[in-house]
């Protein structure tokens, strides 16, 4: 029988890993700020407070096992991008330090490295730790047989790196083989079989059952979750406001309808708008111009009224990529008979999209974001296909989630866009920097590449 060690010591690497942090920061700054800090260690005690206030206003160790890799990136570039202002900041007021830009870029630069390959590697190792040895596991029970407590099952079961180990359901409405027991089998089988969580589905219990559930967990040092049975509701962010003291659950915007991040967002799209243009476009533009010319008649140029932001109409800009037709509202497709020689390798490496790096920096597109559909397409599946007119709530971009997933071309079937906004919805509610930048990076990847739907 395999023995399974629950995560009894887990509460050891978080403190593990804010030592390892300090003791970073400790050695990086004795080796490049000992000749432009006269007092080196108040320094030192400086970063460290810094470091913790930040820490703990951003939860930069509030990493857990089911954390995203997307979402450790995310925290440490913002801790780092925070703490450097801090250390900037130290200079100014200080009359017996010496600044110096590049020792503060160096260790910048060492910090996010270092502490990135620390993070990752205990991260990594404890999750082929859970998979390879069966240890450090949260035994876990389950208050309902819905299909979303199945989908949760089926989740600890597959996931073994998450480190869960299902023991059963409870009970009152169903009975299998998996449902154990009823619901007030459930508090002499936790403390009997040292259950670490709870997780309650919302339509299983009353609000009796619930009350007491919680005093029981919090009595015996047991976590209760619960599972929401409105899937496509509360799969969104949930945030909890008072009024006065009466608390109210409200689903969370998007983070980018907040003011800050469009303006980050938007700074970007200009800096890496401006860096295509003058080392890409600039020299690129003339040479496709003459190939464009020399093989067809017509404009060098394609522009078409495509649906943006707020669903109002802009002027797309592309090379030309067919000849010159009256079908522009209908979409390429395999061995288009419109499509030129040099339209063909402009598509297949997308480099027919570069002149839309103009619409970026006039603002009517992004970098990354829900590609701009034809109108027809707007028409067609706007009603038919879920959530399609929240792609409208951002700026389209260039390149998008969707496309490099896979989900781009030509749309033979309705579940091809149904898939490709599923994509584009999921961008929209979980964007962050790190995602845009592994989109980007991807994006040149399948330039490179190839892909079979760009055609």
């Amino acid at each position: 029988m395999t023995v399974f060690q629950t995560g009894r010591y887990s509460k050891y690497i978080r403190p593990i890993s804010i030592v390892i942090d300090l003791t970073v920061i400790t050695i990086l700054s004795f080796f490049i700020f000992k000749e432009h800090v006269s007092n080196i260690l108040i320094f030192i005690l400086y970063q460290y407070v810094s470091w913790g206030l930040l820490a703990f206003s951003t939860h930069f160790y509030d990493i857990y096992r089911f954390t995203t890799p997307i979402e450790i990136a995310s925290k440490i570039l913002r801790q780092a991008i925070l703490f450097l202002l801090v250390v900037i900041a130290f200079f100014p007021f200080s009359t017996k330090v010496v600044f110096s830009q590049s020792a503060i870029v160096i260790f910048i630069l060492l910090l996010i490295v270092l502490v990135t390959i620390f993070k990752f590697s205990l991260f990594f190792y404890l999750k082929e730790y859970r998979i390879i040895t069966g240890s450090n596991y949260r035994n876990a029970v389950i208050i309902g047989f819905t299909p979303e407590a199945i989908r949760l099952k089926n989740l600890f079961e597959t996931r073994k790196d998450y480190g869960y180990r299902f023991l059963g359901y409870f009970s009152d409405k169903k009975t299998g083989a998996d449902i154990i027991g009823k619901l007030t089998d459930l508090k002499p089988f936790v403390m009997d079989n040292s259950v670490d969580e709870i997780y309650c589905s919302l339509n299983e219990a009353s609000n009796n059952y619930l009350k007491d559930l919680i005093e029981f967990a919090d009595e015996n040092n047991k976590t209760i979750k619960f599972i929401p049975d409105t899937k496509d509701i509360f799969s969104k962010n949930l945030k909890i406001d008072y009024y006065d003291f009466f608390p109210v659950l409200s689903l969370k915007q998007t983070m980018l309808n907040e003011p800050a991040i469009q303006l980050l967002k938007r700074s970007f799209d200009i800096f890496f708008s401006i860096l295509i243009i003058v080392l890409v476009l600039s020299w690129l533009g003339p040479l496709l111009a003459i190939l464009i010319k020399l093989e067809s008649k017509g404009p060098v140029f394609f522009t078409q009224g495509r649906p943006g932001m707020g669903e109002n109409e802009f002027v797309c800009y592309k090379f030309r990529s067919m000849r010159v037709n009256k079908t522009t509202e209908k979409e390429a497709s395999k061995n288009d008979p419109r499509v030129t020689t040099i339209g063909r390798f402009m598509r297949k490496t997308s480099i027919d999209e570069l002149p839309q790096f103009i619409n970026v920096l006039i603002g009517d597109m992004s970098v990354v974001g829900p590609r701009p559909h034809l109108w027809s397409q707007n028409k067609e599946y706007g009603n038919k296909v879920k959530k399609y007119m929240m792609r409208h709530c951002v700026k389209p971009g260039i390149t998008g989630l969707a496309q490099v997933s896979g989900f781009r071309g030509e749309i033979t079937v309705e579940r091809d866009m149904i898939n490709r906004i599923k994509f584009d919805v999921f961008y929209i509610e979980n964007w962050s920097l790190i995602l845009d930048f592994k989109i980007i990076i991807q994006t040149v990847i399948n330039i490179f590449k190839g892909d079979k739907k760009a055609y």
